[in-house]
């Protein structure tokens, strides 16, 4: 019979179980380490999740195990979890709409963690009160390094992406993916343009003026040892790993925010392999780094 304990979290009542469910047997870390995590980098991690649409990947029986992804809000799901239900376009399971949960608040990060939902993943939109869909206030590059390229490659790209950004006036902010490569997030509420045709035109012009390290197609033979840009992450279907997420690798680690120096400097892809506690102590010191 699985153990439940009973907690309160802000206002809300949760039952939480297995809190000694190993989901990184690599490291030992368990379900209540993962609950941990997540209630300590709220703070910082749910202007990130607030209004946006969730998916999770979940892993009950730990990384080693099978996963599956979530969109539709699980059938037990408190009634208190906001909801939206948004069209469903390509649907693989032939559904018309899909009820999304909405991360808000508290309650809802550790009721997800609860799951062993180690991973978030969000889009580059949001909802408004009513749940319909906002214009885009994100635009996302999503680099790729194809081997033997690494997270190495990726800064020195991300740095060449800086500059063509702020040539149009605009500003990245950088982050780990928290596996192989890195994102740049461009704040982009506002404006008018479609944020894909834009990255697409921005991919491009990086790949003329170096195609022998970067790639803005997604076929895979013509990505080894280059950086492939995703633009495609904004199209609105799309979602991306939300800051300060864990990853479902061996050992446990985060989608973290970096600083552009951090960027520059790394010549190491160790240096950029950042913990659930290097997250937390990072957060403790710096506050987010990709805030408003």
């Amino acid at each position: 019979m699985a153990e439940k304990v009973r907690v309160r979290v802000g206002d809300r009542e949760l039952t939480l179980t297995n809190l000694g469910k190993v989901l990184y047997p690599a490291q030992g870390f368990t379900k209540a380490e993962v609950i941990d995590y997540y209630s300590r980098i709220a703070p910082v991690m749910l202007p990130h999740l607030r209004g946006r649409p969730l998916t999770v990947k979940r892993y009950p029986g730990g990384v080693a195990a099978p996963f599956f992804f979530e969109k539709n809000r699980p059938a037990h799901t408190p009634a208190w979890v906001r909801t939206v239900r948004l069209p469903a376009p390509g649907s693989t399971k032939n559904r018309s709409t899909i009820d999304y949960a909405v991360v808000d608040d508290l309650p809802t990060l550790v009721y997800f963690a609860g799951l062993a939902a180690l991973e978030f993943h969000t889009p580059m939109w949001r909802v408004d009160e009513e749940g319909r869909p906002l214009p885009p206030d994100i635009m996302v590059f999503d680099l790729d390094p194809g081997p033997p390229a690494t997270v190495v490659e990726c800064c020195r790209v991300a740095v060449r992406l800086r500059e063509v950004l702020r040539d149009h006036g605009l500003e990245g902010h950088p982050k780990t993916s928290g596996n192989k490569g890195m994102q740049v997030y461009v704040p982009w509420a506002g404006r008018a343009e479609d944020p894909s045709d834009v990255a697409k035109a921005v991919a491009e012009l990086l790949e003329s003026q170096r195609p022998g390290e970067i790639v803005s197609k997604m076929a895979r033979k013509l990505r080894p040892g280059k950086v492939f840009i995703d633009w495609s992450q904004n199209n609105p279907a799309k979602t991306t790993v939300t800051p300060y997420s864990l990853r479902a690798n061996p050992a446990p680690t985060v989608s973290t925010p970096l600083t552009w120096a951090e960027v520059e400097a790394c010549t190491d892809p160790r240096e950029l392999v950042l913990t659930p506690e290097d997250a937390l102590e990072r957060a403790a010191a710096h506050g987010d780094l990709m805030g408003p």
